[in-house]
Formats: structure tokens, sequence, C-alpha cells
């Protein structure tokens, strides 16, 4: 892949993206919230509940792209003043999508991180105006892109000058039916051979089931994966979208003593999955 000049490991120290007090590439993030911002009740119940569980950053779409025309969109620019009201409450930062390159500036006002949607990945007008600024983005996998598409996207965000990018394996579509879609995880320390950019998964999208979400995740940290996006709903039966793969507040707490456990001994053991593997290979 020589034409990754940017996103190359290549002549790259990793990379750590700061986004408030998390620290992507230096331990594990965790992302979690709502798929969409439904109401300041919801969202802030929500948020107040991951934090107590241990939660770094929040997530809250605003701006929902769904595949049919009807279901529920998002709240918009009422959907941000709640992420905002939320992040001041709890201290937590928040990621938000952006759909349009119409909105990306005044999004950028009060998300602390930008995502860049599965759909949106190779949106390439996007990409650029994202690259302008200097606020984190979160760069989504597009659903059937190749590995090497995904970091030339990656690319064109660091050739607009903006270095601030986390990569995200969010499942891509294969012929299995049982889960919403394939979560790669090998992607992860595939991408830790090529890139300098930290990587994470979300094993909410990649699988659309809550009883694979921790089993995937805990797959996720022992391939090396610096931090998960997770989905939480106050009351995932309620929930406008997506309530088929959204954690409880219970849930959610029990899922992160097991994931910082997990993490507590890669750190203690150096273990990394095979990327570290494969480096000692070639070192011996």
């Amino acid at each position: 892949m020589t034409n990754l000049k940017l996103v190359s490991l290549e002549k790259h120290d990793r990379t750590i993206i700061q986004v408030g007090a998390a620290r992507f590439g230096a331990g594990l993030v965790l992302i979690a919230g709502p798929c969409s911002v439904e109401s300041e009740e919801q969202m802030i119940e929500t948020a107040q509940a991951v934090k107590e569980a241990g939660a770094d950053m929040l997530r809250g779409g605003a701006f929902k792209p769904r595949t049919s025309p009807y279901a529920f969109q998002g709240l918009g620019l009422a959907g941000l003043k709640i992420l905002a009201k939320a992040r001041d409450i709890t201290g937590l930062p928040f990621a938000t999508e952006v759909l349009d390159t119409r909105d990306v500036a005044w999004v950028a006002e009060f998300a602390d991180m930008i995502q860049i949607g599965a759909r949106n990945m190779q949106n390439f007008s996007l990409l650029k105006e994202v690259g302008k600024l200097q606020k984190p983005v979160l760069l989504k996998r597009g659903m059937y892109s190749t590995i090497e598409e995904w970091l030339n996207c990656a690319e064109y965000i660091m050739n607009e000058g903006n270095p601030n990018i986390v990569l995200c394996e969010r499942g891509i579509r294969s012929f299995e039916t049982y889960t919403r879609n394939t979560l790669d995880i090998s992607a992860v320390p595939a991408v830790k051979e090529l890139s300098h950019l930290p990587v994470i998964t979300d094993p909410t999208h990649g699988t659309g089931k809550v009883s694979l979400i921790e089993p995937m995740s805990l797959a996720s940290i022992a391939a090396g994966a610096d931090g998960l996006i997770i989905e939480v709903h106050r009351n995932p039966n309620e929930a406008l979208s997506d309530k088929e793969q959204a954690l409880t507040p219970i849930q959610f707490a029990m899922f992160v003593r097991k994931v910082r456990a997990l993490e507590k001994f890669r750190i203690e053991n150096q273990f990394m999955g095979s990327a570290s593997i494969g480096s000692e290979t070639k070192s011996s």
C-alpha cells in the first residue's frame, strides 16, 4: 500500500488521539450511549448511567441515516444541544455523526469527535471537509470496503491537514444472515501492521445481537483494539432505532467490569494479540 503516505506505519510513531480525558492508543477507551438522541430525559439518564459504569465517552445520533425514509431520522440541532447538556452534566465528551458537508462546521461547534459513518466512508467531499478541521474524527469502515479502501479514506482526511483520526471496524457484509454484519476482528491487528492510527471496534453494529456484544468485545481487546463503541439505552424496548442491539445500563455495568479486567490482563502481560506475536516472530 505504497500510496498511503500519511496513514502508513512506516516512518511514523503510533498516534495517540486525545478527546477530552479519553486517549485513543493509550489504553482501552469505552464509548457508550444510545443509537439516537430521542429526548433530553432519555439521553441524560443514559449518559449518567454509562458514566457511573465507567464509560470514557458518550455516543448518540442527532442525525440518523436510515434504510427507510419513514424511520426516525434524529432530532438534528435539538439533539446536538441535548448531547452538549449531557456532556456538561457528566463531564464526558461525545461523538456524533455528520452526514452532509453543509453541516460539518456547525456540528463541529458542538461535538468533541465527529463520526463518519459506514455509509459515508467514501463520501470524499465529506472526508475533505472534516479534514479541514482539527477536530478528532471517528472513521467507520464501509460495509463493503476493503482495509486498503478504508485506510485510503483516512488518507483523504489527513491530506487536508487533520491528523486526528480513529479508525472503527463496525462489521462488513457477507453471505451470513444470522448476524447483522460480520465483525472483522482480524482487521484490528491487520490495521496495526499497516497504520499508526488507533483502531476500535463496534460490536453493536458488527453483530446486531445483544448476546454477541460481550464475546466480540472481549475478542476485540485480545486482538489489540484501542477501544469499543457500544449502544446503551435506558429501556431498549422503547428505543426508536436499533432496539435489538442495545444493552441496558445494568448489562453495560456488568460488561464494563469484564472488559476492563481483560484490558488489565492485557497490559500486565504485554499481550497485544496476534500483531505482537508477528513482531516477535520477525525479531527472532
